[in-house]
């Protein structure tokens, strides 16, 4: 593999990050405001959204490619993201991945905001997860 650039697609790439996530089977999707942050060579490897909420943002759609897991790209990627954007962060995981988070300075979060919070409780009638913030 080339060396990965990181950057954030501007709005009218965002549609190659909708076509990653499709190309590997995965739900996830963009949305218009969301800001959009790619690790890439010839083809994007990597990518997050970041979603305007309260005074910060929501971190989503974070996904590495199988072939591409396990070389710290996602830790590469969320530090790039965050350093770019101002306000905390939030975001929801398994707990099995709360370590993870934390060693990105990710602490649990009891204080969500509100659509987060009702965003949570819905989720969690199907599956375990927890809220971890950082504030930047």
């Amino acid at each position: 593999m080339h060396d990965l650039h990181y950057r954030a697609l501007p709005a009218p790439l965002k549609p190659l990050a909708d076509k990653f996530y499709r190309s590997h089977r995965s739900q996830m999707r963009t949305r218009h405001e969301d800001q959009v942050w790619v690790a890439q060579d010839s083809e994007i490897v990597a990518a997050l959204c970041l979603r305007p909420v309260a005074q910060g943002h929501w971190l989503t759609g974070l996904f590495v490619a199988p072939a591409q897991r396990q070389r710290g790209l996602a830790s590469q990627l969320i530090e790039l993201a965050l350093t770019h954007t101002a306000g905390a962060i939030w975001l929801f995981c398994h707990p099995e991945l709360g370590p993870f988070y934390r060693r990105l300075d990710f602490m649990p979060c009891a204080n969500l905001p509100p659509a987060l919070h009702e965003r949570l409780l819905r989720y969690q009638r199907s599956k375990a997860l927890i809220a971890l913030e950082r504030c930047n």
